[in-house]
């Protein structure tokens, strides 16, 4: 299926993006790029890898979790380019897109329909979605608006919402959240200087320490990479939209979605707990389960070769 892009030999429009070359290891990296309105005039980069020109396979679309831009997909999104065409697009207020004009649209459903508004951008009929962590949310909110435009899911490290309530087994970050998004609109200049001055290295260590990523399979590049994102990134607008997923729930539609879906979860995550990836398998009509052993949140990045290979049986027994 084709996609709508503007190519470099096009020359230069004012909805263009530098274009960058696809490597191998390291940071996501796109063939074309360009940027789309949203329906507030917000400014949404949107990154594509082209597929094989022949390939009649419907586009991959990636959905990241909060505060990412693009790390979780390193190996992932390339794999799938090898079939077909894969657009990875930045939410509001995140890596090379712009500041939220309406933050009243930094909520789950605001970043689907952006979401909605590139497949319109780039003449996307349907596609296959791919959401991790936060971006289930998001991809569940977007099957919800427009289910005759999604063939199928998967869902990886994620939930149907509420996750506030759920991280590390207990409610403690969505009692806390609202005093932590008042310190930081009382004192903006000292969050932002805060938030931004924690070095990756030792933002890595304690990330190992405290058992939230595998320290023997997570790439230190990959966790750098992750880092410096969340760093640039406005605090307000990262706690804002925290506290939208904590409040958003698509529990209800979960038993609505008919397209087949493979539920993704790991070991030892503790932000989105393997439970919930099995109550939400159960839920959905044709829902498949696989949970990666050892792994932590960041698993597809930890274990990119097993993931890659259960997406690929996925895609090929239901014909995706």
């Amino acid at each position: 299926m084709a996609v709508t892009t503007n190519r470099k030999s096009e020359g230069t429009r004012s909805d263009e993006a530098p274009l960058v070359d696809r490597g191998g290891r390291g940071p996501l990296t796109y063939d074309h790029a360009r940027f789309i309105d949203a329906a507030d005039g917000t400014r949404l980069f949107v990154g594509i890898l082209d597929g094989p020109a022949d390939s009649e396979l419907p586009p991959a679309v990636l959905c990241d979790g909060i505060g990412c831009d693009g790390f979780v997909w390193a190996y992932l999104g390339p794999h799938l380019a090898r079939t077909r065409t894969v657009v990875h697009a930045h939410y509001r207020g995140h890596g090379r897109s712009g500041p939220p004009r309406d933050r009243g649209q930094l909520t789950i459903r605001g970043l689907a329909a952006d979401m909605l508004r590139v497949l319109d951008a780039l003449e996307i009929e349907r596609a296959l979605l791919l959401g991790h962590s936060m971006g289930t949310q998001v991809e569940l909110e977007l099957h919800r608006a427009a289910a005759d435009r999604v063939t199928g899911m998967i869902l990886i490290c994620g939930s149907w919402g509420r996750v506030t309530h759920t991280f590390h087994g207990h409610d403690a970050l969505s009692q806390v959240l609202p005093t932590v998004r008042d310190v930081v609109r009382t004192h903006p200049a000292l969050a932002r200087a805060l938030w931004g001055h924690v070095p990756p290295r030792l933002a890595f260590r304690l990330a190992k320490l405290s058992g939230e990523v595998d320290p023997a399979m997570l790439r230190s590049e990959d966790f750098h990479r992750y880092w410096q994102h969340i760093s640039d990134m406005e605090p307000e607008v990262f706690l804002q939209l925290l506290d939208a997923a904590g409040d958003h729930s698509a529990e209800d539609h979960l038993s609505a979605v008919p397209v087949p879906c493979l539920v993704m979860t790991a070991e030892k995550d503790t932000f989105t707990p393997p439970e919930i990836a099995r109550a939400m398998a159960e839920r959905l009509e044709a829902g498949e389960l696989f949970e990666i052993r050892g792994g932590s949140h960041a698993a597809p990045v930890e274990q990119p070769l097993a993931v890659q290979l259960r997406v690929d049986k996925f895609l090929l027994d239901h014909s995706l």
